[in-house]
């Protein structure tokens, strides 16, 4: 039997990096409707691995480890990193993120894309796009909605 190189359910993961992981896996399953995969963490409880999924998208976390070069955005003075997640209602899942200390940043609100699409700073420092795709649009639609919305703003 040969082994898959990449397996099929992780392509690009996020490997999000907080202070208190065991508190974030808990905010993320109550505000996003995570499903806690595994942790495995230390005798203190100090999380060294742990793998959620949000619907069909994994996503891996854990504590800081400073000496290993792995600090959370509370540590670093913010995130250069968002990540998108589609969602099965974005408008509930938003007001529930915010509800539970998340911070908006973009309103809910339908895209040029033909998403519907809002930002949050999540109580640990990351910056999510959540989002439900509404309508199916083909690039070149897109590119003529991306060329209105920009020479409407001008």
């Amino acid at each position: 039997m040969t082994t898959n190189p990449v397996p099929d359910e992780y392509r690009a993961t996020p490997y999000l990096i907080c202070q208190d992981a065991a508190t974030a896996l808990d905010w993320y399953c109550r505000a996003l409707h995570a499903t806690e995969v595994v942790r495995l963490a230390d005798g203190s409880g100090k999380v060294m691995h742990a793998e959620i999924r949000i619907g069909r998208s994994p996503v891996m976390l854990a504590d800081e480890f400073p000496e290993m070069g792995y600090r959370s955005p509370a540590s670093i003075g913010g995130s250069p990193v968002s990540i998108l997640v589609y969602l099965e209602n974005v408008d509930d899942t938003f007001a529930r993120a915010i509800e539970l200390g998340g911070r908006e940043l973009m309103a809910v609100s339908d895209q040029f894309d033909g998403d519907r699409r809002g930002t949050i700073i999540d109580p640990y420092g990351h910056i999510w796009l959540l989002a439900s795709r509404k309508e199916n649009i083909s690039s070149s639609e897109m590119k003529l909605r991306f060329e209105k919305l920009l020479n409407s703003e001008k």
